[in-house]
Parts: C-alpha cells; structure tokens; sequence
C-alpha cells in the first residue's frame, strides 16, 4: 500500500514559484478582515515561526496561513489584538493543519493557556501512509508533490524586521504546499482505514497536559547522569528541577542558569557550603551570591533522601537476542502495513515486553492490532520467523514442521 506514495515521485521535479502570491498582515484591521475571511471555513493549513534561543517560553514571531484559495503572513510582532486570530485558531469547527505539531501547540499552550483542536498533522499522516517516521516538511512535499523547496531561510531571526522579501517568500511556501499535502494524505488515510489511528495520536497532542512544563521531570533531559551513583543522581534530580523553576520564573533557557555539565558537577560534589559553592567551576559568581543558600537546600535534601532504586540490570544475551527477533518481527509487520516501524514501537518499548511490561502503547488499540498482539503470539512460539522466496516473514509454528529455508 505504501508504494502508491512513493511512485508519485516519477513525475517531472518543479520548483516553488518566486512571486509574492500572498497576504502580509501587519495591522489589526487587517487581521479582523483575514479572520472573517477564515471564519466558517472547514480547514486551514498553519504554520509558525518563532524564536527562543534567549528566552525559555518561545516567543511567536509569524503565523502563516493557508486556506484553499489563499496564502497570508500575520506578522505577530507588529500587531496589538491577536484576539481575532486567536478565537479563530482555536474554533473546534476548523480543522488546523501542521507539520510535526508538537512545538507550535506548545508555543499556543504557553502564549493563550490552551491548545488548538482538532488538528490533522502531515508528519504524523505521512508516517502511517509509507514516508520515513518524523520526515520533514521539504521531504514530504518532494515526495508528494515532486516540489524542490529552497533551505536557503531556515535559521533565519523571525524577530529582525523588517524581513527581506526572499525570507517572506520562504515563510509563506512553508504553508502553502500544506494544503494539497493534507487533501492527498486525508483522502490515502481514509482510503486504508487509518484515519482512527491519526485522531488517536492527535488526541495527546492537543492535549494541554502534554505541554504543562514539570520541573520534577526535568532531570530527563540532562545529558551525563548515566555516570552518576544514586546519591549523586538524586542530587541532579533536585538541580535540574530548581534550575527548570529559576528559568520559568526568569524567562531564560535552562543552559543560561547553569549548564548540565556545571550541574553534574555540583551533584558529584555536593558542596556543603558558600565557599565550597564557589569552588564549582562554571557556576557564576552572581548566581552563588543571589541563590547559593537555594543551592545548598536543595543539596542538603538530596543527603536526606533515600537513594533512588538502583537501574534495572542489563539484558541478558538470550533476553537481547529476543529483542532483536522481536525488532526483525515489528519490522515485517510495518513492512506489510505499510507505515514506519518506530510508530508502532521502539526498541526500548520491546526491551520493556521482554523484562514482562504489559502497560505499553504497542498492546493498546490500533497498534495492538496492528503489531502488538504479533509480537506477543511470537513470544509465546505461537508464529516464528521464516525465510520464503528470500523475504523474511512470519509464519505460524508448527512443531512438527521445519520452517521454510
């Protein structure tokens, strides 16, 4: 079924027209004109451009918009009353069309308190209809639409104005292109019965929840804790949730309060007082004057607390060996159905069904279907793995029968 994606790239390779065929919204009485333009319609294809390499709340620079018969730039940074644009985002009678969704719901979340629904993401879509999992938006239009998008803006500074006229073009062919992407893939989606799949993951990421910030998770994205012992790591849970709360209070990224190497630093020495805080290479001097006491709380509870359980042991030999049969078994399943194997599991996740997890989103509704309920008779030697006509497949057991060479 995937293949019928895929041969639509033999036609001839165009590329994107350079004529300014779009709406540039910089007043509010333009954007009230656009929204009642908007307003009743069934879809619109949206993107944003935003900057937060100095703050740790992104800051929305541009929206983009695309309905069936037109393209227009909003130019955020120039207007007073986004309210139009934001009852009209957040209207659940439109559907909102992204590309990897995930960011622009959380720059909403985080600007207006609430996420825009329903939505249709292309990234998402294109992975269930045969593309590569996470492809990119100038992947897909090339695949789709044998359309070459110029890259020459993608680390443009969507806060200088004004913007030059090549990056305006840029920004609006980063959304126009949307529209007949989300028309093919709805009407392939539909075609295969996967629509349900996609409602079933926009359903978490339109989520509020997904984007509360959580500063006691924050230690996740800490690079080096794998070197620390459990004292030391509890430590580092406490850092990194107190340096997640300084930086959503100051509007910082989290690196500029300290780096995760200053961090690791601090958790292996636990010092126990100013002076020996001042001893920590790479941690300011104004952060010690102005937080140190903070600092050595936080690493005085982390003495107190018990250590966390130790890390499950490693697999082994036979356990990783089933895990590789089980990855060879996920990807004959996502081969058959067409979608990419890593949206029906990871590694990690068969990792956890061999240690005897069963809470997993492979055993849960679509995938269970399509993989999971696979994955389990294989471990249960009800199928096995076989080789027919060169092709690996699975086949059902039979003790009595050798399998196919």
């Amino acid at each position: 079924m995937h293949h019928t994606l895929h041969s639509r790239c033999s036609k001839p390779e165009r590329h994107e027209p350079m004529t300014a065929d779009y709406l540039w919204i910089e007043t509010d009485t333009a954007l009230r004109s656009l929204a009642g333009r908007l307003r009743g319609g069934e879809w619109l294809a949206m993107d944003t451009e935003f900057m937060r390499e100095r703050t740790y709340y992104p800051q929305l620079c541009l929206v983009q918009i695309a309905a069936p018969d037109m393209v227009a730039c909003i130019d955020v940074l120039a207007l007073s009353d986004l309210d139009p644009l934001m009852e009209l985002l957040l209207d659940t009678a439109l559907v909102k069309v992204l590309h990897s969704a995930r960011q622009d719901l959380e720059m909403f979340f985080h600007a207006w308190g609430r996420v825009p629904a329903p939505i249709f993401d292309t990234q998402l879509a294109a992975s269930f209809a045969g593309l590569p999992d996470q492809a990119g938006y100038a992947t897909v239009v090339k695949s789709l639409l044998g359309v070459t998008l110029a890259k020459n803006h993608t680390r443009a500074d969507w806060s200088r104005r004004p913007l030059t006229d090549a990056v305006r073009q840029y920004a609006a062919d980063d959304v126009r292109y949307l529209r007949d992407i989300y028309l093919r893939l709805k009407q392939d989606l539909a075609r295969q019965g996967r629509i349900q799949w996609l409602e079933t993951e926009h359903a978490k990421l339109t989520d509020p929840a997904t984007y509360r910030p959580d500063p006691a998770a924050a230690w996740q994205r800490v690079r080096g804790l794998q070197r620390l012992n459990p004292r030391q790591f509890a430590a580092a849970k406490l850092l990194a949730a107190w340096r997640e709360q300084q930086a959503m209070r100051s509007n910082l990224p989290r690196q500029w309060i300290f780096k995760d190497q200053v961090l690791i630093d601090l958790a292996r020495q636990r010092p126990a007082n100013l002076e020996e805080l001042q001893a920590v290479r790479g941690l300011s001097e104004g952060l010690v004057l102005k937080h140190g006491q903070e600092l050595l709380t936080q690493l005085s509870a982390a003495r107190e607390e018990t250590p966390p359980e130790k890390k499950p042991d490693r697999l082994a030999v036979r356990d990783e060996s089933l895990v590789d049969a089980l990855m060879a078994v996920l990807k004959v399943k996502a081969d058959a159905e067409g979608v990419s194997p890593v949206q029906l599991a990871t590694r990690r996740d068969l990792e956890q069904l061999v240690r005897g997890q069963r809470d997993l989103e492979v055993l849960k509704g679509w995938r269970l279907q399509t993989a999971g309920r696979d994955l389990l008779d294989f471990m249960q030697g009800k199928t096995r793995l076989a080789v027919l006509d060169a092709v690996l497949q699975l086949d059902i057991a039979d003790p009595e029968k050798p399998p196919p060479r």
